[in-house]
C-alpha cells in the first residue's frame, strides 16, 4: 500500500472498527449535528473548513475548537480528490521513473486526507455519536476505493516497478532503498499484477470489506451499551466499594433510571466487577449477557456479518495466490509463516492449561470449604480468585487503590520513569484546544531543552467512547514534510463522583504505562519518510515496547515513587509492596489461557479455505469445536472474546491477535536485558530509544530488537514470567 491507502487502512480497520456507541453528546463544535448530516450525505462545500489548511497551532496540534461534525464529509471529499489529482500526476509524467519523481513524490501526496483522518477517526473512537457513525459507513466503501485506485493504478505501479528493478543501481540509502521495496510489494500484495477483470473483483470485495467491518464494531460497541446490566437494589451489589456503587447509581441516572443502578459491559468476555460481587445469581447474568453479545438476534446480531467477512477474505487471499487469509497476512508480519505462528502458540497451550486446571483446582477447595454447593463455573473465577489472592497475598484492592491516584501514577510513575529512563520532561498545557473537557495536554520536552511532541492523556470513560484502551497518532514524525508528533492515549477508567479522587486497580496503573510505551514509540521516531514513522511497523511487533513499558510500574523505584496515600501522602508500606510484587505471577494460567483460546480463534477462522467457512448458523459450533481441538475447550475460562464480539479480528487484528504473545516473547527478554545492565539507567534508556525505538519501520523489525539486544529472542524469560515452566 502507498503511505496514504496504509494510513487510511489502519485507520479503517483499528478506529473505526471500534467506534463507540450511538448516544449523541452536547458538545458545541465536535459533536454538533448539522443539516447536511440530517440528509445523510458526506458531500458540502465550506471554504472555511479547518481542515483545508494547516493548523497554525504549535505542531500542527488539531483545531478542535473549530472542527464540526459538518467539515468531516468536505474535508474527505477534497482531500481524496486532491491526493488522487496528485497521483495521477506522478502515474502520467513523462519523464522516467526516478526514486525522487516517484516514490518521495508519493510521499507527500495527501496531506488534507492525513489531516482530515487522523482527527475523524481518533473522534470515532474516543468522542463519536450518530453523525459520525453513520459518517463513518458512508466512507468505509468510498475510502476503500479511493484505496484500489492507487495501488491498482498500472501506470504508477509501471513506474513504481522500474524503480525497483533499479534500485541497487541509484546509489540509495538504507532507508531509501527500504522505501522502495515496501511499496512494491505493498502494490503487489494490494493486486497491482491481477488482470483487469481480477482487479474489479477486488475493488468490489474490499468495498464491501470496508462496509462489513464498520458495521460488525460498531454493532458490538452499541450493543455493549444496550445490554448494560441494571440492578434494582442496592443490597444486591453488595461486594462492590462505596465509589463502583456512587458510579453504578449515576450511570443509572444518566439513562433515566433513578433509584436503581446500571453496570455497563465491557468489551472483554470476563467482566471486573465479578471480581467483587457476592451475589452469585447476578454474577451470572453478567457472565452470560456478556457472552451473549453478537449472537441473541436483531439488530446487533453479527453471525452473518462474520460469515460474510471470512469469505471475503477468504476469497480475496486465494485471489492473491495465497492458502487462506491468515497466509496472507503473515507473510507480512515478523512471524511470516502460518506455521510459525502456530507452532509458538502450540508451544504454549499445554502448561498454560496445567496451569489452569491447577488454579481451578485451588478454587474449587475454596468454594468447597466454605460450604457451597456448587461446581466452580466462569462467572465465579474471579471472585474466588480475588479471595484466594487476597488470602494468599493478605492484601486486596481497598488497601491498594489509595496509594494509586491517577494523577500521582501519571506524573510520579509514568512520566518518573520516562524522565529517567530518556531525560524528556513535560509541562502540562492549558492553552491547546480539546475535544471533551477530561482531556489534558501536555508538552514533551527532550533532554536539550527542545519540544519533542505534544501528548493528549483521555483516561475517562464515557458513553461517546468505545471501550478498551489504544494509542493514536493525529501528527507522525518524519523529516521530508519536517513534522513532529502529536500523539494520544486513551483509557476507560471510571471517573469518580465530582470531588473524588480518582483511585486505580493495579491492573488499571499498568495500562496507563502500556499505552505510554505506545506514545513513546510514537513520539522517539527520527525517520525520513512518513511510511516508517512512529508505530508503523509489523502488527506482531507494535505491542513490543508498549509492554516493555509495562515493567517500570512495579519496578520498585518506581512504585515507590507514584504509590503514595492519596490523603496523607504516605508511601505505600513495604510490606504491601513486598505483596504487590510477589502477586504478579498469581492467576497467569488463567490470563494466558483465556488469551491463547482467542488468538487460537482468530487462527482457525482464518486457515479455512473458502469452501470451509462456516454459514452464521455454524459460527457458534465451528468455535466449540476449534476451542476443543486446540485444547483450552474449558468451561470456566472461556476466550478474552468470543467470535461475535471479537472487534480485534474483524479490523486491524485479523490473523493477528497472537501478536500480544508473540510481542511479548520480546518483551521479557528486553525485561531481562535490562536488569542485567542496571535497570532504570539513562544508558539504558537512551540505547533502546537509539536502536530501536527511534527507528519506527526504517529497518526490519527483527533486525531491530538484533540491534538492541544483541541476538534474536529466547522465549525462556516470557515462560519464568508467566510461571508456565
Amino acid at each position: 500500500m502507498t503511505t496514504s491507502s496504509k494510513l487510511i487502512y489502519l485507520l479503517c480497520g483499528v478506529y473505526l472498527s471500534a467506534c463507540s456507541d450511538s448516544n449523541p453528546t452536547s458538545e458545541p463544535t465536535i459533536a454538533e449535528n448539522d443539516a447536511a448530516m440530517q440528509e445523510n450525505t458526506v458531500m458540502s462545500v465550506n471554504d472555511d473548513n479547518p481542515f483545508f489548511q494547516v493548523s497554525s497551532l504549535d505542531f500542527n496540534f488539531p483545531q478542535f475548537d473549530l472542527i464540526k461534525v459538518a467539515h468531516y464529509g468536505p474535508a474527505f471529499e477534497r482531500g481524496m480528490a486532491e491526493q488522487s489529482a496528485e497521483v495521477a500526476a506522478i502515474a502520467n509524467q513523462l519523464a522516467a521513473p526516478t526514486f525522487e519523481n516517484t516514490l518521495v513524490a508519493m510521499e507527500l501526496t495527501g496531506q488534507l486526507l492525513h489531516r482530515v483522518s487522523a482527527v475523524f477517526y481518533s473522534m470515532a473512537g474516543a468522542h463519536t455519536n450518530d453523525d459520525i457513525q453513520s459518517i463513518a459507513q458512508q466512507l468505509a466503501p468510498l475510502l476503500a476505493d479511493h484505496d484500489d485506485s492507487i495501488v491498482l493504478n498500472q501506470a504508477l505501479f509501471a513506474r513504481i516497478s522500474q524503480v525497483y528493478e533499479a534500485r541497487h543501481e541509484s546509489e540509495l540509502d538504507a532507508e531509501s532503498l527500504r522505501l522502495v521495496e515496501q511499496y512494491y510489494v505493498d502494490f503487489v500484495r494490494s493486486g497491482a499484477k491481477l488482470s483487469s477483470a481480477e482487479q474489479q473483483i477486488m475493488r468490489e470485495t474490499n468495498a464491501e470489506l470496508a462496509s462489513l467491518s464498520t458495521q460488525f464494531s460498531q454493532n458490538v460497541l452499541n450493543e455493549v451499551n444496550d445490554l448494560a446490566i441494571v440492578v434494582v437494589s442496592r443490597e444486591q451489589l453488595s461486594g462492590l466499594s462505596e465509589v463502583d456503587i456512587d458510579a453504578a447509581a449515576k450511570q443509572a441516572e444518566a439513562r433515566d433510571l433513578p433509584g436503581q443502578y446500571v453496570l455497563p459491559l465491557l468489551n472483554t468476555s470476563g467482566q471486573p466487577v465479578l471480581a467483587n460481587l457476592q451475589n452469585r445469581e447476578l454474577r451470572q447474568r453478567i457472565h452470560n449477557t456478556s457472552l451473549s453479545r453478537g449472537s441473541r438476534g436483531g439488530d446487533f446480531d453479527n453471525r452473518e456479518t462474520m460469515s460474510r467477512i471470512l469469505t471475503l477474505r477468504a476469497q480475496r487471499a486465494q485471489l492473491l495466490g495465497y492458502s487462506n487469509h491468515a497466509e496472507y497476512v503473515l507473510e507480512d508480519a515478523t512471524a511470516q509463516t502460518v506455521s510459525a505462528v502456530n507452532q509458538r502458540l502450540a508451544e504454549l497451550t499445554p502448561p498454560a492449561v496445567a496451569n489452569t486446571l491447577r488454579e481451578a483446582a485451588d478454587l474449587q477447595q475454596m468454594i468447597d470449604e466454605e460450604g457451597g454447593d456448587f461446581e466452580l463455573a466462569a462467572w465465579d473465577w474471579a471472585y474466588y480468585s480475588e479471595k484466594l489472592r487476597q488470602a494468599r497475598y493478605q492484601y486486596d484492592d481497598s488497601q491498594l487503590s489509595p496509594y494509586l491516584e491517577l494523577n500521582n501514577v501519571l506524573t510520579k510513575g509514568v512520566f518518573y520513569a520516562a524522565q529517567q529512563l530518556y531525560g524528556i520532561s513535560f509541562i502540562e498545557r492549558f492553552d491547546l484546544p480539546v475535544y471533551q473537557a477530561d482531556v489534558r495536554v501536555f508538552e514533551v520536552r527532550d533532554i536539550t531543552g527542545t519540544t519533542l511532541a505534544y501528548f493528549l492523556a483521555d483516561y475517562y470513560a464515557r458513553p461517546s467512547k468505545r471501550g478498551g484502551a489504544w494509542m493514536n497518532a493525529y501528527r507522525s514524525q518524519n523529516e521530508l514534510l519536517d513534522t513532529q508528533p502529536v500523539v494520544a492515549n486513551h483509557l476507560n477508567i471510571t471517573k469518580p463522583a465530582p470531588g473524588q479522587p480518582t483511585l486505580l486497580s493495579f491492573s488499571e496503573v499498568t495500562t496507563l504505562f502500556h499505552e505510554f510505551g505506545h506514545a513513546l514509540h510514537g513520539m522517539f521516531s527520527s525517520v525520513q519518510y512518513p511510511y516508517f514513522s512512529g508505530t508503523a511497523v509489523p502488527r506482531d511487533f507494535v505491542e513490543y515496547p508498549s509492554q516493555v513499558n509495562e515493567m517500570w510500574a512495579a519496578w520498585p523505584q518506581v512504585l515507590e515513587n507514584y504509590a503514595v496515600h492519596y490523603q496523607t501522602g504516605e508511601a505505600m508500606p513495604a510490606e504491601l509492596l513486598e505483596k504487590v510484587l510477589a502477586a504478579q505471577k498469581f492467576n497467569q494460567g488463567f490470563a494466558t489461557t483465556e488469551y491463547l483460546s482467542a488468538s487460537l480463534l482468530d487462527q482457525a477462522f482464518h486457515q479455512l479455505d473458502v469452501q470451509q467457512i462456516p454459514s452464521a448458523d455454524e459460527i457458534l459450533e465451528f468455535e466449540a469445536a476449534a476451542l476443543a481441538s486446540a485444547g483450552v475447550a474449558l468451561p470456566a475460562v472461556p476466550p478474552r472474546y468470543r467470535s461475535n464480539y471479537f472487534s480485534h479480528i474483524m479490523g486491524g487484528y485479523s490473523a493477528g491477535y497472537y501478536s500480544y504473545i508473540w510481542s511479548e516473547v520480546l518483551d521479557a527478554d528486553t525485561v531481562q536485558w535490562f536488569k542485567e545492565n542496571g535497570g532504570l539507567l539513562r544508558s539504558n534508556g537512551d540505547h533502546f530509544r537509539q536502536t530501536l525505538l527511534s527507528r519506527g519501520g526504517s529497518e526490519e523489525a527483527m533486525s531491530l530488537f538484533r540491534n538492541f539486544r544483541g541476538r534474536d529472542a529466547d522465549v525462556q524469560a516470557l515462560l519464568i514470567r508467566r510461571g508456565l515452566l
